[in-house]
């Protein structure tokens, strides 16, 4: 699954590339079992877990979906292999009304523990159960209706008329909601599913597998039944049904062709064409990469009008936003082709990596989501090789996490959960990119070859089956041989959280390194527990690039030996440590050696040149090295074009201009910015070429984007021309690619009338991505009045669809005059906010950090704790609220520790 993480990404959503994102960020609605005011009781926690003695084999499962009134019926028919005997069968339910209960032909007793989301059966003459293969029958009943996961119904609206559709999203603990179900990912069962839907000729029913035959099932309705699947996980099956429309290719697979469709509502079909391109160039890639051809019969990816996620990997028939699947070249930017591509080739890895192989328990979730994070940089570089993906792995991915696993409040990639609120809380950066970049560092640790081999291995090993952590290392350590133990350096970046700095000193004499490590925070004065397994130290593979080239062979710092010594190549002339910031650690120089390493800048690769930019910011926030150093290479800047060091930049300058915000040097650091970025603007400019390659517009936006945060008069100029000549005649072309800065920029100062010419724009379009883009420009206004307003029609389910809520608050909050605004209306509205949305929702607390970003006062500090112990019950975002609290913190230390440093450099450039 592909989340869209707005609230982690909140200073890059000028780009509309919200990172799974990948996770930016986005909404569900849930049933949940306990309000917020109420304290969570005592609980059996094991309870939260299945007994292993009874296990699915296969489902037989009939859905009746009813449009009418947004209900459905069901049951379920389910053959299961009993180990020994039991005095119950125990399995999962949430939400569902359970009316009949049999097995094997014989009624049974059945109790439903909603806390637990559990239904437990007894047979009624006391016995126990003990045949080795049982059929178990249920009857049940359920609302389909306000919800966004589970069983659910959505609409779109095409030429006024509104039409709806029913859909599904299971993951991780969802399947329950639809029906009663073992629902964890290693009670792994086939299944034949039936669905009902209208007799009207343009609709369909869906599943993961092809449709075996269809029925009439009365006057009004056809009963699908589909071919019967393999064995898979409950969170992988999928149901729709719709009156969508396709376009369809078909892909080579391992010399077979099979079918690849690509559906979406009837208006958006010309939509489609891209992702069915670019999936077919990705999925003929992985075939051959993972040397396993496809497993299913045949692949959808359907583009759904309300969806929680970017994007779910159900096997056979993959769901989208429509944000990630639909495009255009006439209708949606660059960043939404590139976000389409990629969220499509993470889901296709999910195929192999997740689907064919699953995690044994979400423990190990980075298994799915990490290698998928990883590997569909390469799909996607295979679809579109122009693009240059793997260098834009350290923006998209890794400067990230290295941010928030720099953090207390961070937690190891293999981490204990139970509950379904803290699976669903894991869902995160961590996970995602963390699992990502040590799999990047591993593959060059042991080479392409060997990691390729090692994951072949482990696929063909575990197919239709599970797997831990271990498993996966040593396959890897398999295809290695004895080189050295790839698990001890795996484990030390995997069960531990955050990760190492390391200090290098230069004897010029010897011309050796000596390099030392130590845990890397940003608060350097925290205090935390060392005695753990390995102490906070890592096994680090060490690289380096020179002028003579990279470094060869494995160089290891091992996490028990104090330091190590790198000989400096003959002939060099300069050293950088981490070359293409490929390990998953920082370093650290003495004051000279970041002096050199600032003069031989425009020497180095581009993924170098981003990699310093990044470190020494880092660094310097966490108070190991001056700020002058940071700031001092930033005068590189002024002959830079390329889009990954632009991307730092504009990140770790917007959020300095944001901490002087009241400060005297405040006008003269934007001059500063203004002048770094003029021979980038002068360059770049608003006029497109239709030559510009890909990633040149993806800089200019950057850039323009960059200029315009710091007031340059031209850019403001530009951007309000450009937005006044459209909104007097929305029928004038606006660039694609341009129009989200002329929509934020061009409505700063706008007047009531103009907002609502806006608003009415935004009704009246139907395209998901220009939606998001539209509003982003009602949110930036300066009027508080207008602010209050949209915060109240975002309210409304017409206006803002409820998997764009947060998303919209995200956009109101960054915006000054408006941090206050919904800050003080989700502390006023947070009963509604559950009400809606749900504890078990990750973005409902993920929203808390987005909101309270910017915070940098004590007093601040004591209202979010107010409102914490006011509401103690956090649910999934039981962690966003201990990152927020460490991030604002970490806002007021370097006020105090940093801001005086930055204004005596301001003060000695100008007057130099």
């Amino acid at each position: 699954m592909r989340g869209i993480i707005v609230f982690q990404i909140i200073s890059c959503l000028f780009l509309l590339f919200c990172p799974e994102c990948k996770t930016a960020i986005d909404t569900t609605t849930t049933s949940t079992t306990m309000p917020s005011t109420t304290k969570t009781p005592t609980v059996d926690v094991s309870k939260y877990r299945l007994p292993t003695t009874v296990k699915p084999t296969l489902y037989d499962l009939f859905l009746y979906p009813d449009f009418a009134t947004g209900l459905f019926n069901g049951t379920v028919i389910v053959s299961l292999q009993i180990s020994e005997p039991t005095d119950t069968i125990v399995l999962h339910t949430n939400g569902l009304n359970i009316t009949s209960v049999s097995v094997k032909g014989e009624q049974a007793n059945f109790d439903v523990e909603k806390l637990y989301e559990i239904v437990t059966i007894t047979r009624k003459n006391g016995l126990k159960f003990t045949t080795l293969f049982d059929t178990l029958s249920i009857e049940f009943n359920g609302d389909m209706k306000n919800r966004i996961v589970g069983l659910y119904t959505s609409s779109y609206t095409n030429q006024g008329k509104v039409t709806t559709m029913v859909t599904s999203k299971f993951e991780p603990t969802y399947a329950r909601q639809a029906f009663p179900c073992f629902d964890e990912p290693n009670m792994k069962a086939k299944y034949i599913v039936h669905l009902l839907k209208p007799k009207d000729e343009n609709y369909i029913a869906l599943s993961n597998y092809p449709v075996e035959k269809t029925t009439s099932y009365d006057d009004s309705h056809d009963l699908v039944t589909f071919q019967e699947t393999v064995s898979m996980s409950t969170y992988l099956t999928c149901f729709i049904v719709s009156d969508f429309t396709y376009t369809n290719t078909t892909f080579d697979n391992d010399g077979n062709q099979t079918e690849l469709r690509v559906y979406a509502s009837p208006g958006n079909l010309e939509k489609t064409t891209y992702a069915g391109e670019v999936a077919k160039k990705v999925i003929e890639y992985y075939v051959k990469y993972f040397g396993i051809p496809y497993p299913l019969p045949k692949l959808d990816m359907v583009a759904i009008p309300d969806f929680v996620s970017g994007a779910m990997e159900h096997w056979g028939l993959v769901t989208y936003r429509e944000t990630a699947l639909l495009y255009t070249n006439t209708t949606h930017s660059t960043a939404n082709k590139q976000r389409v591509a990629t969220v499509v080739a993470h889901e296709l890895a999910h195929s192999w990596f997740g689907n064919l192989v699953t995690m044994d328990w979400w423990n190990d979730l980075w298994l799915n989501e990490g290698f998928a994070s990883y590997i569909e940089f390469k799909g996607t570089d295979a679809a579109e090789p122009d693009w240059e993906m793997m260098t834009q792995f350290q923006t998209s991915d890794l400067h990230s996490v290295l941010s928030l696993d720099a953090t207390l409040s961070s937690h190891p990639i293999v981490v204990t959960v139970t509950t379904p609120d803290e699976i669903t809380s894991i869902f995160d950066t961590i996970s995602y990119n963390k699992g990502a970049s040590i799999l990047r560092m591993l593959e060059d640790t042991v080479g392409a070859t060997n990691f390729q081999t090692g994951v072949t291995s482990y696929l063909n090993k575990h197919k239709y089956g599970n797997a831990v952590t271990q498993d996966f290392l040593n396959e890897i350590q398999a295809a290695v041989g004895t080189t050295f133990d790839v698990t001890q350096m795996m484990d030390t970046f995997t069960i531990q959280m955050g990760y190492p700095i390391v200090s290098v000193t230069y004897d010029a004499v010897s011309r050796n390194y000596t390099l030392t490590q130590k845990r890397f925070l940003i608060d350097s004065k925290a205090i935390y527990e060392t005695n753990t397994t390995y102490g906070y130290k890592w096994t680090i593979p060490v690289n380096y690039v020179s002028n003579l080239g990279k470094s060869q062979g494995l160089i290891l710092f091992p996490y028990n030996q104090e330091s190590i010594t790198v000989q400096r190549p003959e002939g060099s002339t300069w050293l950088k440590f981490n070359y293409d910031q490929i390990g998953y650690y920082r370093v650290n120089y003495e004051e000279s050696e970041w002096k050199n390493l600032i003069n031989i800048y425009n020497s180095l690769e581009t993924m170098d040149r981003t990699h310093l930019l990044e470190e020494t910011f880092s660094i310097a926030e966490a108070g190991q090295l001056s700020y002058k150093i940071a700031l001092d290479l930033t005068q590189q800047l002024t002959n830079e074009t390329s889009y990954a060091p632009w991307t730092v930049a504009h990140s770790k300058l917007k959020k300095i201009n944001t901490y002087l915000s009241n400060s005297n040097q405040s006008t003269a650091f934007k001059t500063y910015i203004r002048n770094i970025v003029s021979n980038a603007y002068q360059d770049f400019t608003w006029t497109e070429a239709d030559n510009d390659s890909h990633l040149r517009r993806l800089t200019r936006i950057v850039v323009l984007s960059l200029a315009c945060t710091v007031d340059h008069t031209e850019c403001l100029s530009q951007a309000q021309e450009k937005f006044n000549t459209w909104i007097n005649d929305t029928s004038e072309a606006l660039s694609q690619d341009l129009r989200s800065i002329v929509y934020k920029y061009g409505m700063v100062n706008a007047d009531e009338a103009t907002w609502n010419k806006l608003l009415q724009v935004y009704l009246s379009e139907t395209d998901a991505s220009e939606k998001l883009k539209l509003i982003n420009g009602l949110a930036n206004v300066k009027d508080v009045s207008l602010l209050k307003r949209l915060l109240e029609l975002a309210k409304n389910e017409s206006v803002v669809r409820g998997q764009d809520y947060f998303t919209v608050l995200a956009y109101i909050s960054s915006n000054p005059v408006g941090t206050d605004l919904v800050w003080d209306f989700v502390r006023e509205n947070w009963e509604y906010l559950v009400e809606r949305f749900t504890l078990n929702d990750r973005y409902l607390g993920s929203m808390i950090r987005t909101v309270t970003a910017t915070f940098s006062t004590q007093q601040r500090v004591t209202e979010m704790k107010e409102f914490f112990a006011k509401y103690p019950n956090a649910g999934a975002g039981a962690s966003s609220r201990l990152i927020a609290l460490e991030s604002v913190q970490n806002n007021i230390n370097w006020l105090a520790n940093y801001k005086s440093t930055v204004e005596s450099w301001i003060i000695s450039l100008n007057e130099s």
